[in-house]
């Protein structure tokens, strides 16, 4: 490259400075050195409008106590032990007086089982979620309750928190001796996070489904949505809203919920379950571990996707339990039924307002259509055999009345092994339209699976990414996640759709990290991840424009580490431990006759010198890690004897350790005894490199041997060759895909530096004519910033840059996402 082009890239970045982005290089060794080469006049794949989207899962408390708006938790007095062990029918709520909930005849639906028997002279409270109820000061406030007392009883309802009042209190006459519905509005007089409701009774009386709405919620829509959190999922402008799971679908008991199944409140998700009257919904456990009142529910999802333009995909269950559960329902009435129900579901979304299910929606309120042109069936099924012929019958029938609909597949939990190859090829031998692929891994995962689906079989099902994440929410998951992004727009002909997940949390009810958005009862804010996905899905594209760019240059370096022994879940024994150098010499030797002096313990556990074994003794310890060694180590032989004492699992060996958060292990007898794996762990997050089905017997001594020569790893198990694998893809941190914006003719050039130095690149057009002005947007912020509810260190800064042409340089900042919109002339 010419020096006249470096010195305009270094003018890049100076006017990146002027516009307060990112330093100016200090030394040459801060700068590396790019191209990229565009074509212009090749066409790439077209990008369907649908590319990216959202999935929405009710985990985090994303339902209740999230994007549902509704302020009063339990209201309707259902929480129960089946949903958590600590709940109880009052749970959230306290008693002043006399207070119990009933099931019996006197109910006010027959899904709805339970209500508040409430003695008179006495008064029920409320907390709300988080720290409480919030109001908003001169904001309105719905108050409404399912009451059913003697004429002339009055209930006195008040808002208030530990400093007073903050709403007038108001009182509710009941006119009827039956259940009746009475509404009253509040106007909050101060702004409180830690609002309280109470209800009181001068009577005796019976209370269901008190509730507490904010007037202002998202479109002004009654059992609507929390508007800010709404907002957000509307601002991403997604293509599509997946919903309502993951796990929630396929796992719990298939039957419904009636006096036949026992009023069973361990269901699979159910959608007939969640539309009608809010006080007739069903109410269930949620898989996640607390309850979910289906206040929002299927009717509310399809109104969320229309509202914000995307296109709804539910996925319903294909009675084979996944999420660890892993049982075929063998029951031929109870599958009839459930395909049977997704017919009905297809018409309640599409059905004129004449059909059955039309009907009910149209008295929802929607007598028009959702379009829905897209179901999935089924998730993440570990067990690929039982459910694809559960998949095929429910195909079948829906392609028999509903042949325009698209019916989606998955290949189970992981994005390799053996349930995802033996699923993959069932799909490709079935012809299945599309497959719905998962995974959670480590950044540097996404950083060496750029090119994960350039070798697809472009003839074959395509990809529907329904689920991933880097295992991480600050900036520098976001720049791989951005990175991978690039791969899958490169291949929009294999992959159609893609989610990350989860979409929501709540900041104190978490079960599952990372989360898109995070949230509590006041307040919501964008992850780094957030800012990366909406730049993305605000930026994609008509047709991707081919391209190409030089790597980094770089040497892989050989596994280096000490070695290293753990256990999860399980108790273990360890004796006769040898490492050995290539050349032969002794590195470590170790059979424990005179304790464990040269074993560091960093993780969990119980650990302690047991009859000349090394042993593990706690049952429930999670990676309980102990490591002896130097991390420089390199081309060695690991020799141990494992035997497997009580537990879930198995053992695990590990190797090329460099410290609690960075090392390989043979994950031998894991996943609830049922596989064995290697598994990399970067910065904290792991990625699966090799797996198999197996398990481990308690009480045997197992001969474990591996063997690193470079960054090839061949695993022994008494004698026999287990496996081997080669680690020797680079994880490159510049990454880029060019797309084209046919409405504005504008070429969209997308980089991601995920490096700790500048990109000066010399970009090369192809000899397109364009405009001398691009538009950009950067994401630039250090590798471990996150946003928080009072700090957003991650956010897009707006700037135009004047140096373009049909050849011409940009320094892109370290650690960053940009986006240059270059006009065509």
């Amino acid at each position: 490259m010419s020096r006249t082009r470096w010195r305009l890239g270094l003018g890049a970045t100076a006017f990146l400075v002027a516009a307060g982005l990112v330093p100016a290089p200090a030394h040459a060794e801060d700068v590396t050195d790019y191209a990229i080469t565009v074509d212009p006049a090749a066409k790439g794949p077209r990008i369907d409008d649908t590319m990216y989207g959202v999935f929405f899962e009710d985990i985090n408390r994303a339902a209740d106590g999230g994007l549902y708006a509704e302020l009063v938790q339990n209201r309707s007095f259902e929480y129960s032990t089946a949903d958590n062990s600590s709940y109880t029918p009052l749970t959230s709520w306290t008693v002043d007086g006399t207070a119990q909930v009933v099931n019996d005849d006197g109910r006010l639906a027959e899904r709805n089982r339970a209500y508040l028997s409430l003695a008179a002279g006495s008064s029920v409270t409320n907390a709300g979620y988080n720290t409480g109820i919030h109001v908003d000061a001169g904001k309105k406030y719905d108050f409404s309750v399912w009451a059913r007392s003697a004429a002339g009883n009055t209930l006195s309802v008040s808002l208030q928190d530990a400093d007073g009042t903050l709403a007038t209190a108001r009182e509710v006459a009941v006119t009827k001796s039956g259940w009746a519905r009475y509404q009253v509005t509040f106007t909050a007089t101060r702004t409180s996070s830690a609002g309280r409701l109470t209800v009181a009774s001068s009577a005796a009386a019976a209370l269901d489904m008190v509730s507490l709405f904010p007037r202002d919620t998202y479109r002004g829509e009654p059992n609507g949505l929390r508007k800010d959190l709404a907002e957000k999922v509307a601002a991403l402008h997604p293509g599509f809203v997946r919903f309502p799971g993951g796990c929630l679908v396929n796992t719990g008991s298939m039957d419904d919920y009636s006096e036949a199944s026992g009023w069973q409140r361990k269901r699979s998700y159910q959608w007939k379950d969640t539309i009608g009257p809010v006080e007739q919904r069903a109410t269930n456990a949620n898989f996640w571990g607390y309850n979910q009142s289906y206040g929002l529910g299927y009717y509310e999802y399809f109104r969320l996707s229309e509202d914000i333009g995307a296109m709804p995909l539910p996925v319903v269950p294909a009675l084979v339990t996944g999420c660890g559960q892993n049982k075929a329902v063998v029951d031929e009435a109870l599958l009839k039924r459930h395909i049977q129900d997704t017919l009905d579901l297809i018409e309640f979304a599409n059905g004129p307002a004449s059909s059955t299910w039309g009907r009910k929606r149209a008295q929802m309120g929607h007598p028009k259509p959702f379009h829905l042109t897209h179901i999935e069936v089924g998730n993440e099924e570990n067990l690929p055999e039982e459910f694809f012929a559960r998949f095929k019958e429910f195909r079948a029938a829906i392609q028999a009345k509903y042949p325009d609909i698209q019916v989606i597949s998955n290949s189970g939990p992981d994005d390799s092994g053996t349930t995802f190859d033996t699923a993959w090829q069932l799909n490709e031998d079935a012809k299945v339209d599309m497959v719905d692929e998962h995974y959670y891994n480590s950044p540097q995962w996404f950083l060496q699976n750029n090119d994960r689906y350039d070798s697809y079989d472009r003839n074959g099902p395509k990809v529907f990414l329904g689920e991933y994440a880097s295992q991480g929410n600050t900036f520098k998951n976001g720049l791989t996640e951005a990175a991978f992004m690039t791969g899958l727009e490169r291949n929009a002909d294999v992959v159609k759709l893609a989610s990350y997940a989860p979409l929501f949390a709540n900041e104190d009810y978490v079960q599952w990290r990372p989360d898109l958005i995070w949230f509590n009862n006041h307040a919501s804010w964008n992850s780094a991840n957030y800012e990366v996905q909406k730049l993305f899905m605000n930026n994609v594209g008509d047709r991707v424009v081919p391209s190409t760019a030089t790597g980094t240059p770089s040497l892989l370096a050989p596994i280096t580490g000490a070695v290293g022994l753990s256990t999860w879940a399980t108790t273990a024994a360890y004796d006769d431990v040898k490492v050995t150098a290539a050349d032969g010499r002794a590195l470590l030797t170790d059979d424990f006759s005179s304790g464990a002096s040269q074993w560091t313990h960093t993780g969990g556990g119980s650990w302690s010198v047991q009859d000349g074994q090394y042993v593990q003794s706690d049952v429930n310890a999670e990676n309980t890690m102990v490591s002896a060694g130097d991390p420089s180590w390199h081309d060695y032989d690991l020799k141990v004897k494992a035997t497997k004492k009580a537990g879930k699992e198995g053992f695990l060996v590990a190797f090329g350790v460099k410290d609690t958060g960075n090392y390989y292990w043979w994950n031998i007898g894991g996943w609830n005894n049922t596989q064995s794996a290697v598994e990399q762990a970067v910065d904290g997050g792991k990625s699966t490199l090799i797996s198999k089905a197996g398990s481990v017997e308690t009480g045997r001594a197992y001969d474990i041997d591996v063997k690193v020569r470079g960054r090839q790893v061949t695993l022994y198990l008494d004698g026999q060759e287990w496996g081997s694998f080669k680690d020797d893809k680079p994880a490159e941190p510049f990454r880029q895909v060019v797309t084209r914006d046919l409405k504005t003719g504008e070429l969209i050039v997308k980089v991601v530096n995920a490096q700790d130095s500048a990109a000066r690149t010399a970009v090369d057009l192809g000899g397109a004519k364009v405009a001398s002005r691009a538009r950009v947007t950067t994401l630039a912020a250090a590798p471990d910033a996150v946003n928080s509810e009072t700090s957003t260190a991650v956010a897009p800064v707006r700037s135009t840059f004047d140096g373009v042409a049909g050849k011409f340089s940009y320094t892109f900042p370290a650690n960053s996402v940009t986006f240059l919109r270059i006009r065509q002339r």
